[in-house]
């Protein structure tokens, strides 16, 4: 379980192709890094395979790929990063499983005083789960929806969250991945019987 609280980014600093997916290695700025643990890379959650100093290495099976952006990640390329909550850990988020739901694309990104207004396109399939002033992770970032359109919605982004995580970079067209409230989705699976 992740809060969409990023810790920081990372690069990519290989990628490595296998039949059954792809290996990516990333530079962390974690110096307790272990074998098994978890970690949400641009929101996915992936297991740590082999680490060293200042850097660990992450397999993505073909489901990974299917649902995120990460087979197009080269090395260079920046990524959010977040380690699982521990039990006894703060709670400054929301519920994020690391379990992305698709993936969206900018459609426009604007300033309003220091923050920024990004603009989203509204992923196909998952409009139900996208409510104004509702929970949404954006690679891994828990923002909240402060609009929602027919076919897009908006999150005003502080300097802190943009200076922190990819968002700084990212531009109109660029892909981005979406996890939406996992809350939404157990209520509408509880109640589907009742309708």
């Amino acid at each position: 379980m992740f809060t969409g609280i990023v810790e920081g980014t990372g690069e990519v600093c290989d990628v490595t192709a296998t039949n059954d997916g792809r290996r990516l290695r990333v530079a962390a700025p974690f110096d307790d890094l272990h074998e098994g643990q978890s970690i949400a890379v641009s929101g996915a959650c992936l297991t740590v395979e082999a680490f060293g100093d200042g850097w660990f290495e992450v397999f993505t099976a073909a489901e990974t790929l299917d649902r995120t952006y990460l087979g197009d990640l080269a090395p260079g390329d920046a990524v959010n990063l977040e380690r699982a909550l521990p039990a006894d850990g703060r709670f400054d988020g929301h519920l994020v499983q690391g379990h992305v739901d698709g993936v969206t694309t900018v459609e426009s990104v604007d300033r309003v005083g220091e923050d920024r207004w990004f603009e989203f396109a509204l992923p196909d399939g998952l409009a139900r789960y996208v409510v104004e002033k509702g929970s949404i992770a954006l690679d891994g970032i828990s923002l909240t929806v402060a609009e929602r359109g027919a076919e897009t919605f908006g999150v005003a982004v502080v300097p802190t969250t943009r200076d922190l995580t990819t968002l700084s970079q990212r531009t109109p067209g660029d892909p981005v991945h979406v996890e939406v409230d996992v809350v939404a989705k157990y209520v509408e699976s509880l109640v589907e019987g009742y309708r």
